[in-house]
């Protein structure tokens, strides 16, 4: 069994796991458009080039996402994407990375549990917290 989470954007997809591949150090595997698909021509002429589905490899694990349709989205809430490193020089560069153009919720600190532990919502609106507990 595999949890991996799903994100869903308000047209930004494609920008948001762009970011991430770079800020994750990750590799987008698949990014298919509604005009990509079979359903192309079911699709208004301004939503082809929307993310039908997008598939970011991280390792051993995937992060998911798609734009919703604008009738349908909802903005994020009851959640955080957790991310857990080993090395407190990670942890940094990723916070940092994510926090561009978006709100530090708490900065990036030692804390009773992790050498590093932060949380901010990127610039697409998405919740995180980054997390390093170096290996015992």
């Amino acid at each position: 069994m595999q949890l991996n989470p799903y994100l869903v954007f308000n047209g930004q997809c494609e920008a948001a796991f762009k970011f991430y591949e770079r800020c994750l150090g990750g590799k987008i595997e698949m990014m298919m458009t509604h005009g990509d698909s079979p359903m192309a021509e079911q699709v208004s002429p301004e939503w082809r080039n929307k993310v039908m589905h997008v598939r970011l490899a991280l390792r051993d694990k995937v992060l998911m996402g798609s734009d919703a349709p604008p009738d349908r989205y909802e903005q994020p809430k009851g959640f955080s994407v957790s991310v857990g490193v080993d090395k407190p020089a990670d942890a940094e560069r990723i916070f940092n990375a994510l926090a561009q153009n978006g709100t530090v919720q708490m900065p990036l600190q030692k804390t009773f549990w992790a050498e590093r532990f932060g949380m901010l919502v990127d610039q697409f609106g998405i919740p995180w917290m980054v997390n390093c507990e170096p290996a015992a």
